[in-house]
């Protein structure tokens, strides 16, 4: 099996995974990502009992029951450069024996699902409604660093996507999958199924432009358009393709759900969503 050096499997002085500060046993096998770490008390508000609270930087954890299932809540920062950092530390707090930082034989596939904030790109759909991500169209760099085999689906909608939105050539995309089961498992009467648009930033990459100008100036406009193969663009946000995509290539399923705050094409945006985050959140609960 292949041996990990301290260089590439970085440890804290707990013999703990680096980042995130947890060790093996303080993770569940379904595991709720959200990028606000005062939203993973959102979550285990709900637990029945806590048998773990950490903190790390802005990755904050708490393990928990709820109605008989063990569940972590995890929070992941904003953006997809924390997202390579979550993903490849849970791979390894379950699929690396830490002491001997070599492989484990036998694999463990977790349930990854991302509880977010997204801005809606269909002007009918409303405010505070759940939307649930089919697929992911990456604006984001992560996944091609690493050595990810995408299928002919995702290569030709990758390209329909570009040539649609006339994206600037110095922008590389792509297109993955979420996990079938485990999407179909989050919708609901309330969700909006669809493609996810993720980036890398929250002002220029997503065609906001306060004083300094986007290159993808009205992407959110154009965006509403696009629809092939019963696919369309339903949302924006900036986690869910390198979720997707390193998840997917490291045997683990995952999945995105998002509580619209925002709509772009009708320019309005939410008042406060408090309530409707902890109706967001009792919805993934009772449905997992």
């Amino acid at each position: 099996m292949k041996f990990y050096p301290a260089t590439e499997l970085a440890l804290n002085s707990k013999g703990q995974i680096y980042h995130l500060g947890l060790s093996p046993d303080e993770i569940a096998d379904t595991i709720l990502l959200v990028g606000d770490q005062d939203r993973v008390s959102l979550i285990s508000a709900f637990f029945d009992t806590i048998e773990h609270q950490s903190q790390h930087r802005e990755f904050v954890c708490h393990t928990g029951t709820y109605q008989g299932k063990r569940i972590s809540a995890l929070s992941t920062g904003i953006g997809t450069d924390n997202i390579d950092i979550t993903v490849n530390e849970l791979d390894a707090l379950v699929n690396i024996d830490l002491g001997t930082r070599s492989e484990k034989a036998e694999k463990k596939s977790l349930n990854l699902i991302r509880i977010g904030t997204c801005g809606i790109l269909q002007p009918e759909i409303p405010i505070h409604s759940y939307l649930v991500s089919t697929h992911a169209f990456g604006l984001d760099n992560v996944a091609h660093f690493y050595d990810i085999k995408f299928n002919e689906l995702e290569t030709e909608m990758n390209r329909r996507i570009n040539a649609f939105l006339e994206l600037p050539e110095a922008v590389n995309t792509y297109f993955v999958s979420a996990n079938d089961d485990l999407t179909y498992t989050l919708t609901g009467e309330m969700c909006f199924p669809g493609v996810t648009i993720t980036s890398s930033g929250f002002y220029g990459p997503q065609g906001r432009a306060l004083r300094l100008g986007s290159k993808l100036d009205g992407i959110q406009l154009k965006a509403q358009h696009f629809s092939e193969n019963n696919l369309r663009l339903v949302n924006f946000e900036m986690e869910s393709s390198a979720l997707f995509a390193l998840g997917r290539s490291l045997g683990h399923r995952c999945a995105t759900i998002c509580l619209g705050v925002a709509n772009r094409p009708k320019t309005t945006f939410s008042e406060g969503y408090g309530e409707a985050m902890k109706g967001l959140i009792q919805f993934v609960l009772d449905r997992i």
